[in-house]
């Protein structure tokens, strides 16, 4: 059955050209807009296929999109009542959501019972394998607790490093889907037996005019009067979501209980993983490639790229021992310690023959724990010379490392009006929706470069020619995504 819905993803700001074009690819997405911080779309996918979405934070329901309440002229108890007019005035487009919801896990249930149906037989089928494929498990299990380490690395550090046991902390198990109050939302027919609670965010001039918690209060009980749905706190069937600002009103429904940005591949979390992700996209993988990061740190972009891009060679180099064992353990815990080889080098002396590799991605570390200032020139001269002819490199930079190429470029590619640039062609169709319905923002063409203003650059340092480049942000602070190709032989 073909259920077409209507949702959104929360994403970090200057990742919504990356997730437009995401949900294009996977999903076949139409009417897809967003607004800062927010990627709107239309879909048919299932939940399988939605959990697989690799640059967006949390995935809902979209219940109702609006204009923002005017909280400046009126007094706070009109406002409430304008607030309850989300629910009030138009309760349909809730019921077809909560029906949509119901729809979306009954077929996902439907799914995973045809799925163990299908697994049974086989598991009967077994028969007398099963005692020697237990020997065989047993023996293999026995092996490798005697073994002192999967990783190459792992044992030269451990001798290396005076601290021993875990150095870095680690990151707790997630289950993805409602566990708890899935079966009962299924089962819960009638609108009355659902159980809820409200979970809102406010910024802007409404937050300072209302607490998150007021806004919530005043919209669960418009929510109880309307349909008679019971507030639990603690183990809801259903949770709703809202967030008002001076931009936009927007209500909806999480589909997943954990966000799709907490990767349950990931042991120790180090880059966000939709930067890694974002990175490892621009690049433009492809099989048989030679992928490099010379300072991987706890390997969070070869990991995302591993898993995006399997049938690639992938080397990542670090002179931190602390970094390098928690880089092993990640591998090991994505099963990936066979598809991604580790090296304890100096970014600026790395073993390679000169021109051999296709690809490099890297974070460079800033802030005050590492101060590079002019050692950058020798990171990139040193990528430059590894990189063959017509290789690319991505890198995440600082504001100051930024804005110290783009000294070096005289100018570099100017930024856009949304804090990004780019002349890839590809990229920049995904900035401009497919249909622009609601509320929306575009990046004008007229600020975008195009390929001949790029080639016509000074190339930052020798052959390195600068392609495209994204304002992203880190959270408290933020960086930039920038991308570069060797145009011709650096003679190093």
């Amino acid at each position: 059955m073909m259920l077409v819905a209507r949702f959104f993803c929360t994403v970090g700001r200057g990742l919504e050209p990356f997730l437009m074009q995401e949900v294009r690819a996977r999903l076949e997405a139409t009417q897809v807009e967003y607004i800062s911080g927010k990627v709107f779309f239309t879909t048919s996918s299932d939940l399988n296929v939605l959990k697989t979405l690799k640059s967006a934070e949390r995935l809902f329901l979209l219940i109702k999109k609006q204009f923002p309440f005017n909280v400046s002229s009126v007094s706070k108890g009109k406002m409430f009542s304008e607030m309850q007019t989300l629910i009030n005035d138009d309760p349909e487009s809730w019921l077809n959501a909560i029906s949509i919801w119901k729809s979306l896990l009954e077929l996902d249930a439907e799914k995973e019972k045809l799925s163990q149906r299908h697994a049974n037989p086989l598991k009967r089928k077994l028969g007398e394998n099963d005692t020697i494929i237990s020997k065989k498990l047993k023996t293999e299990q026995m092996q490798a607790t005697q073994e002192i380490g999967d990783c190459p690395l792992e044992k030269q550090i451990e001798e290396e490093t005076l601290e021993q046991g875990n150095l870095l902390p680690k990151r707790e198990t997630f289950q993805e889907e409602f566990q708890n109050g899935i079966a009962k939302a299924v089962n819960t027919h009638n609108q009355n037996g659902l159980t809820f609670r409200v979970s809102c965010r406010c910024s802007g001039t409404v937050a300072k005019t209302f607490t998150a918690q007021e806004v919530g209060r005043i919209i669960g009980i418009a929510l109880m009067k309307q349909f008679g749905w019971k507030a639990d706190l603690r183990n809801p069937n259903l949770e709703i979501f809202i967030h008002l600002n001076d931009m936009y009103s927007v209500v909806g429904i999480p589909v997943f209980r954990v966000p799709l940005a907490s990767r349950a591949y990931i042991k120790t979390a180090g880059l966000r993983s939709t930067v890694a992700w974002a990175m490892a996209s621009v690049a433009e993988i492809k099989a048989g490639m030679f992928v490099l990061d010379p300072m991987c740190g706890l390997g969070t972009i070869l990991l995302e790229a591993a898993k995006e891009w399997p049938d690639v060679y992938y080397v990542g180099a670090d002179v931190s021992n602390s970094q390098l064992l928690g880089a092993c353990d990640n591998l090991k815990a994505a099963g990936l310690k066979d598809k991604i080889e580790l090296l304890k080098v100096s970014v600026i002396e790395l073993p390679l023959p000169s021109e051999s590799v296709d690809i490099i991605i890297s974070d460079i570390p800033f802030g005050k724990k590492f101060k590079l200032g002019k050692d950058i020139k020798s990171i990139l001269q040193e990528m430059e010379r590894v990189l063959h002819v017509g290789g690319t490199v991505v890198l995440l930079l600082s504001k100051d490392h930024h804005r110290h190429i783009e000294d070096c470029e005289g100018g570099g590619i100017p930024l856009n009006s949304k804090g990004s640039h780019t002349d890839v062609r590809g990229i920049e169709k995904c900035l401009i929706p497919e249909e622009k319905t609601g509320i929306s923002e575009t990046v004008p063409s007229s600020s975008e470069p195009s390929n001949r203003e790029c080639l016509d650059k000074v190339p930052p340092f020798g052959s390195l020619v600068p392609m495209e480049c994204y304002k992203v942000s880190l959270g408290r602070t933020d960086a930039f995504i920038c991308k570069y190709k060797k145009s011709h032989s650096s003679g190093l």
